[in-house]
């Protein structure tokens, strides 16, 4: 595979199938359900791919009807998934998500839980513009961890840029502390990192996003999102401020995911903070209004220009 083939982003880590109501009634409440699929990094290559750059999601799934449905969605949504593969001893993840009361995981032993350093090893992370992990991953297992550390080690020496979410997840991780002390050495080994400022002062007692700045000053580009307010992204050229759009929410999960692909993409199609911002909002606006985490629809004006560099 040639720099010219190769996916422009690889996002790796685990994605379950997602069982929800089929319009905003609570769970206690709903009646109909859909079965659908939900992850934060395939649907960050997703919504990359939604706007019309080549993406590649990376995991391990159980070797039964529910994993191979998961590849198969995952697929048609324009994700290259060759290097997933497929765990005999192992099920597919699950979770539930409940409108306006957040999700219920079922994920313990799953597939994706048991990836090791090995699992990554045939996967041509130094060709890809952008690898994107996040902070779910090394909580699942302490061999995921160690997968992380070997991803973070092989794209620092390569011409691949590291995109981290922190996308903190209180119940997988032991305790208070050692999610702060992970994900913050995480965030300082990352190029560029995104995360909430809600989470940011949870996990490290900042409450501006200069704060978050001030404990992160390593990455290329910290983008800082408080809510429905804006973000604020630090880089080299200083800090730019967006604000939001304002939305009439169903769904807010998975917004997150879609606000860093809007921004991804618009840094590999070479625009300016502002706009790739904005980029990252118009993807989040799509999402909170439904109840899907990933939405076809490509805001973004023009195609997409493929960079290479951690720029």
């Amino acid at each position: 595979m040639d720099t010219a083939t190769a996916p422009a982003v690889i996002a790796i880590g685990e994605t379950m199938v997602l069982i929800a109501p089929h319009d905003a009634t609570p769970l206690a409440d709903a009646e109909d359900v859909r079965l659908s699929i939900g992850g934060a990094e395939s649907n960050v290559a997703a919504h990359v791919a939604a706007l019309g750059l080549r993406t590649a999601w990376v995991s391990a799934l159980g070797d039964d009807v529910l994993g191979h449905r998961v590849d198969r969605a995952i697929h048609a949504l324009g994700v290259d998934t060759r290097w997933v593969r497929f765990d005999a001893d192992a099920p597919t993840g699950v979770y539930f998500k409940d409108p306006g009361h957040g999700v219920y995981y079922y994920r313990a032993g799953s597939a994706a839980s048991r990836m090791t350093a090995a699992s990554i090893s045939g996967v041509p992370l130094e060709r890809a513009s952008i690898v994107h992990i996040s902070g779910i991953t090394p909580a699942l297992s302490p061999e995921c961890a160690a997968m992380i550390d070997a991803i973070i080690d092989r794209v620092a020496a390569s011409p691949a840029t590291l995109s981290f979410d922190v996308n903190h997840r209180k119940a997988l991780w032991p305790s208070s502390d050692a999610a702060s002390a992970a994900l913050l050495d995480l965030a300082r080994r990352s190029d560029i990192v995104f995360v909430g400022l809600d989470e940011a002062e949870t996990l490290w007692g900042t409450q501006t996003p200069d704060a978050v700045r001030a404990l992160i000053p390593a990455p290329a580009r910290l983008v800082v999102k408080d809510g429905d307010v804006g973000a604020t992204e630090f880089s080299a050229d200083g800090a730019v401020f967006e604000p939001a759009i304002p939305t009439e929410v169903v769904e807010a999960v998975g917004t997150g995911d879609a606000f860093a692909a809007g921004y991804l993409a618009g840094l590999l199609a070479g625009e300016p903070s502002a706009e790739r911002l904005r980029g990252g909002h118009g993807r989040a606006h799509l999402v909170l209004q439904s109840t899907e985490d990933v939405v076809r629809a490509n805001t973004t004006a023009g195609s997409p220009r493929l960079t290479t560099g951690k720029g």
